[in-house]
């Protein structure tokens, strides 16, 4: 229902754009879901990257990506982007999109942070940067 893309094989220092396509998912507003991104790399446990509300202009991010990554989206598309700048090796893993369709208001950044919050879960693509 959520479908990711952009994923790749890149250099230390070089950018992505990670994109997630919403349109699938049945009787959903993509305006009245919040999207995230979490990612899971080898060996670890998934860990919030991004997140952002549902207008586009509440934006929250991981300590070890800010500054270097950049959610936003387009509600006239129904995606969400990730671009990823100055990557990492500790950036390598599989990238999730995810979607809240809850309609709380005012939540703490917190809420954004915990997997268990969202509702709807892409595949994911697979990012890796090399040394």
């Amino acid at each position: 229902q959520l479908a990711e893309s952009g994923g790749g094989s890149v250099q230390a220092g070089d950018s992505l754009r990670l994109s997630c396509q919403a349109s699938r998912i049945s009787g959903e507003n993509f305006t009245r879901l919040r999207m995230g991104w979490f990612r899971q790399g080898p060996g670890k446990e998934r860990e919030f990257v991004a997140a952002v509300n549902w207008s586009g202009r509440g934006t929250y991010y991981a300590d070890s990506v800010k500054g270097r990554f950049t959610i936003s989206r387009d509600n006239a598309k129904d995606t969400v982007y990730l671009v990823m700048n100055s990557l990492k090796p500790e950036d390598t893993a599989v990238y999730q999109c995810a979607a809240d369709r809850s309609l709380y208001s005012n939540v703490a950044e917190s809420y954004y942070q915990t997997a268990s919050t969202y509702d709807y879960w892409g595949q994911g693509t697979q990012v890796t940067v090399s040394s």
